[in-house]
């Protein structure tokens, strides 16, 4: 399902209006993405939590040559599956 289509969804699950569900869809990915970037979480229940992990710098390989490279330390964001995201995948 790509981004269109979730606003799509959201639209006849909740009876917004179709340019409001997608603002709605911008509007989520805005927030995560300024909160994650400033280092936060954003915990939604039955969801998961969305994180940020430090990434420490290390010795990689170029695997067209076989060259070793150094690869810097960086951040990454990170999903956790809430229990209940599980369960219902899990057809529990």
């Amino acid at each position: 399902m790509n981004k269109t289509e979730l606003a799509q969804h959201l639209a006849e699950k909740t009876g917004l209006a179709s340019g409001q569900a997608k603002g709605a869809v911008d509007g989520l990915a805005d927030i995560l993405s300024e909160t994650l970037s400033r280092g936060g979480e954003v915990n939604i229940a039955g969801l998961g939590k969305f994180s940020v992990v430090e990434r420490g710098a290390r010795q990689g390989v170029n695997p067209a040559t076989g060259e070793k490279i150094q690869i810097a330390a960086s951040k990454a964001p990170k999903f956790t599956a809430a229990k209940a995201l599980k369960d219902s995948v899990n057809g529990r």
